[in-house]
């Protein structure tokens, strides 16, 4: 799905590596304040790249940790080191983490080997500096050529706020999320195409005469905002113009009012997408659904008019449905008559319901559980004797819920829309567009 007029805050990553037993999980539990790394004093406990989210002075960044790199190997050992290897590809920076008690070994100059190829920022943590007795034996590892060592102890702290600061140097800023209105009620547009009744309706919850309503199409040319409760919450309702089938076929002020009808729903958090419901559903009404998805907005679909519908026209709207909108079944759908007020109130309900799948977040943990599952019952299929795999995965932001899969190779459209439909059976996103997109492992150039 395209991202293009969005701003993503892409998270960067930092891959933990190094030899077993070098404390690189209760780094890692160190790192993210919280003990979520499996930590055991025996060598290759941690298998897989495991994920998670970390921060530090207000910066976000996802931590990757590792298996015991051991080279030249075979069977499990072997297939560790090559997920350390896919992190390192992965990754925007590494962590490469020795052991100050053991000295430099035969694996650690293995293991600078590989990250030197990478061509990626390296941080070298020494770890197991416990007091300053050991801090000459940190100051050995300059001998690696990966510049200053880093002392620190995993088990009590010390030098960690250092290290992290060194990290954070070491990584990539994220893209700013672009600026969104902050405080007030929240932001809902009426939007849909002219004269299906998109200021009865606004009137119907404001309880006021407040919009022009004329039974001639296009009579709003200005968004126009309103506070309304429902259900005993405040919004602010924008209604817009209808929307005509293409810009070039409208003139004037009519040109000008589907500009401003755009921007309406840039400036919305939800949209209301009101459809007629007494007559077939239209291409200019499935333009505006998708321009509603593409703007990364959360959705309500309103089938106004339900009062002017007999039940022939109800069996039709329902087969249109099923072929026309199925692309929009996340979306909660309603029959609402705006004259009679029939269905209104339940617009609240849903509103809310929208609003809390955009706003959903899946942590990094969650996540590559899911992934791990999914990719294990339907992996990709080959493609030119090749078969891209997904590494791990991120959310890179909310509103919409956006995320971002790092992976061995391009993936088919049809595999990613898979994985979007499992991550809505798994996580729910009623109401909200889920954005799906790849970051595909840079191949790496021969040395």
């Amino acid at each position: 799905m395209s991202s293009e007029g969005r701003t993503l805050s892409i998270k960067p990553v930092l891959a933990v590596v190094g030899r077993p037993n070098v404390g690189k999980s209760m780094l890692v539990n160190r790192i993210i304040g919280r003990r979520e790394a499996v930590v055991q004093d025996v060598p290759g406990v941690t298998r897989d790249r495991v994920s998670y989210d970390a921060n530090w002075n207000g910066r976000e960044f996802v931590i990757v940790d590792t298996g015991g790199w051991v080279s030249d190997t075979s069977g499990m050992a072997g297939r560790i080191a090559a997920q350390a290897e896919l992190a390192i590809e992965a990754a925007d920076a590494v962590l490469f983490v020795v052991d100050a008690t053991v000295g430099i070994t035969d694996e650690d100059e293995a293991v600078v080997r590989v990250l030197r190829r990478s061509n990626k920022p390296v941080v070298l943590a020494v770890n197991k500096v416990d007091d300053a007795r050991l801090e000459p034996e940190a100051i050995t590892m300059w001998q690696l050529g990966l510049g200053e060592p880093r002392p620190v102890s995993a088990l009590h702290g010390r030098g960690s706020g250092d290290l992290l600061d060194v990290i954070l140097a070491a990584l990539p800023e994220a893209p700013a999320q672009s600026e969104e209105e902050v405080g007030g009620p929240r932001r809902v547009a009426i939007v849909g195409k002219p004269n299906v009744g998109k200021s009865s309706l606004l009137n119907k919850l404001s309880g006021q005469q407040r919009s022009v309503v004329d039974n001639v199409a296009g009579t709003t040319v200005d968004p126009v905002d309103e506070l309304v409760e429902i259900g005993g919450e405040v919004y602010r309702f924008i209604d817009t113009a209808g929307l005509r089938r293409r810009v070039r076929e409208a003139s004037g002020h009519e040109y000008y009012a589907s500009l401003r009808t755009q921007s309406a729903i840039e400036r919305a958090e939800v949209c209301i997408v009101v459809i007629d419901a007494s007559e077939p559903i239209t291409d200019q009404d499935l333009k505006i659904l998708t321009m509603v998805e593409e703007a990364g907005k959360a959705m309500v679909i309103a089938f106004n008019k339900w009062d002017l519908t007999d039940d022939e026209r109800r069996r039709y709207l329902a087969r249109e449905v099923e072929q026309d909108i199925q692309a929009f079944s996340w979306a909660p759908q309603l029959n609402i008559s705006a004259l009679s007020g029939r269905g209104v109130d339940k617009l609240g309900r849903a509103i809310r319901e929208a609003l809390e799948g955009w706003e959903t977040r899946v942590t990094t943990g969650q996540l590559n559980s899911f992934l791990g599952r999914v990719a294990a019952a339907h992996p990709h299929p080959v493609r030119g004797g090749k078969q891209s795999r997904i590494l791990f995965g991120t959310q890179a932001q909310t509103a919409p819920p956006t995320f971002v899969l790092f992976t061995t190779g391009a993936m088919d459209p049809q595999y990613l829309r898979f994985v979007e439909r499992r991550l809505r059976e798994e996580f729910g996103f009623r109401g909200t567009p889920v954005h799906v997109e790849l970051k595909a492992r840079e191949k790496r150039g021969r040395s």
